[in-house]
């Protein structure tokens, strides 16, 4: 949610404590069109991610990849910036 929301793709989210598994409230803005999951998790290297765009997203220019690194999670361009995969 954190990177949705860096990237504008979300107003704000609030944590709620209901005592039991707890909520997340998110506020939307109107900008997210289709969110999805990669089921099973694949790894790929930092040369491999413009591979995954071009599978993934219906144009080069637009929509994120969120992935899990060992750097922390991020999206698609900021792991190709810091080249980790």
């Amino acid at each position: 949610l954190q990177v949705m929301l860096k990237n504008g793709y979300i107003n704000e989210f609030v944590l709620v404590d209901d005592h039991r598994a707890g909520k997340i409230v998110v506020s939307l803005n109107g900008r997210l069109n289709k969110c999805g999951v990669i089921s099973p998790r694949y790894d790929f290297s930092h040369h491999e991610v413009e591979s995954w765009v071009g599978r993934l997203l219906p144009s080069r220019l637009f929509g994120k990849i969120v992935v899990t690194t060992s750097s922390g999670i991020m999206d698609h361009e900021e792991a190709r910036r810091k080249k980790v995969g």
